[in-house]
């Protein structure tokens, strides 16, 4: 069975920093680009920063901009997101997923490109 693996999660408080991974079971990152995606309670899953296939590009979306790098190691099969200064309004479950398209040389920011959602990490910022 195909599914990504995250970790990493945990409870911090607010300026905090924390390191999510993401790891692939059942098949390879390797030509794909990744995502991570978060959902707060009663909100729906929005996109937080994604990496291309060949680790030359990333990006991110405006609430977490410059506070999240996203690197990945290919021959280890991972990506990570690094959190930095961390909000409680970053509080939400974090999602990896791979984009369903091989080699693409753009990344796409809609969830619905994305596939083989793992179970998310928990990630908890106190004020």
């Amino acid at each position: 069975q195909v599914r990504m693996i995250e970790s990493g999660g945990g409870s911090v408080q607010a300026g905090g920093s924390l390191r999510l991974s993401c790891a692939a079971s059942g098949r390879t990152f390797n030509g794909y680009n990744v995502g991570w995606f978060r959902q707060a309670p009663g909100k729906e899953r929005e996109y937080v920063a994604a990496i291309r296939w060949d680790a030359l590009s990333t990006t991110d979306t405006n609430p977490v901009k410059d506070r999240f790098p996203v690197s990945r190691v290919n021959v280890k099969n991972t990506v990570y997101l690094a959190m930095h200064s961390l909000k409680p309004e970053d509080t939400a479950v974090y999602y990896c997923a791979a984009d369903g398209s091989m080699y693409p040389s753009d990344i796409n920011i809609n969830a619905n490109a994305y596939g083989d959602w793992g179970q998310g990490t928990q990630v908890t910022v106190s004020s």
